[in-house]
């Protein structure tokens, strides 16, 4: 009898050691295998969007040591969240990504009933951190932060400001900023950057609250100005813009970071391989040249980097969210 139990336990740690081995050939095979046919992008945001943007450069770069095509799919809604959620239902097998901001796990996807775990998301690599803010047409009479919410707080109700989707960070930002001026406001949401930029120039709203990228060329010829930027700091190439930290707002300076993710039951080794491939994307001279025309922070970071923006990001902005009655998450 003591012989069997004997028997049993070494045939089971033959087993078990069997299965180990060939776990690991399959993803050796795996990774050397991969890709075998062209990679897809899901970008939340329409085209011309700084995420969408970003996403292109990927595109155009990452093919170069991908050995395959990689092809970006704008699929905008909910702030993100169908782009999630097609990542997230799809086969967990590295072709099919997602360009997602950091702030969309932090906070964004606590503000809405979602049927998918966000969680089942995790970050590869990031390529920029937003540079953000709140403008106005150049030919505006507010001057200053001051300036407008002076002109809100006696007409309340006037001043219209657009954004890009509700409990986005630079939505948060500009609501914060507002709520904590005591001025009342009208919200008016957009699909993407690219609208909000019309509708501004158009004259259809007052104020927006945006990334830079997409409305850099516009500052620099003078046909917008910003107000005050969502940072701890002024920028370099904005100097004379303060901060909102400057401007006594501290929490509305929220950062975002923009990178891909993949379905977390990607195989590791495939995990791994595109992950060289990012760095290797990141790393090449016409990658960042186009990134810095872009008028975004050229930041590069692992999966730790990322995870990291995201706690920090709902230490900030779930009090925000819960203050506000936005939050609906755990």
């Amino acid at each position: 009898m003591k012989g069997g139990i004997f028997m049993f336990k070494k045939l089971s740690i033959v087993v078990s050691a069997m299965v180990l081995v060939a776990a690991a050939l399959f993803q050796s095979a795996t990774a050397k295998e991969f890709p075998t046919k062209p990679i897809e992008i899901i970008c939340p945001y329409p085209a011309g969007a700084s995420i969408d943007l970003m996403s292109r450069l990927v595109a155009d770069t990452a093919p170069k040591y991908l050995r395959q095509p990689v092809i970006v799919i704008n699929k905008p809604g909910g702030a993100g969240s169908m782009a999630a959620a097609d990542v997230i239902s799809s086969k967990a097998d590295g072709y099919k990504l997602a360009t997602m901001a950091s702030f969309y796990f932090a906070a964004t996807a606590k503000t809405q009933k979602v049927p998918f775990n966000p969680d089942d998301l995790v970050p590869l690599a990031n390529f920029m951190e937003f540079r953000f803010g709140l403008m106005v047409k150049g030919d505006s009479p507010w001057k200053t932060l001051n300036d407008l919410t002076d002109y809100a707080r006696k007409n309340p109700g006037k001043v219209k400001w657009g954004h890009p989707g509700r409990a986005v960070s630079i939505y948060m930002s500009a609501l914060l900023i507002f709520r904590k001026a005591g001025v009342e406001t009208v919200d008016v949401p957009y699909q993407g950057s690219p609208q909000v930029l019309a509708s501004l120039l158009g004259g259809h709203i007052d104020a927006s609250t945006g990334v830079y990228g997409t409305v850099k060329d516009h500052v620099t010829t003078g046909k917008l100005r910003y107000l005050t930027v969502y940072s701890d700091r002024r920028y370099g190439d904005l100097p004379d813009v303060p901060s909102v930290v400057e401007l006594g707002f501290p929490q509305a300076a929220i950062p975002s970071l923009i990178g891909l993710y993949v379905h977390k039951d990607t195989p590791e080794a495939v995990k791994k391989t595109l992950m060289d491939a990012f760095k290797k994307t990141y790393e090449d001279p016409e990658f960042k040249k186009g990134l810095e025309k872009l008028g975004e922070e050229p930041r590069y970071g692992g999966p730790e980097l990322m995870r990291e923006a995201i706690r920090k990001g709902g230490e900030v902005s779930v009090p925000i969210l819960k203050e506000f009655g936005l939050y609906v998450g755990k």
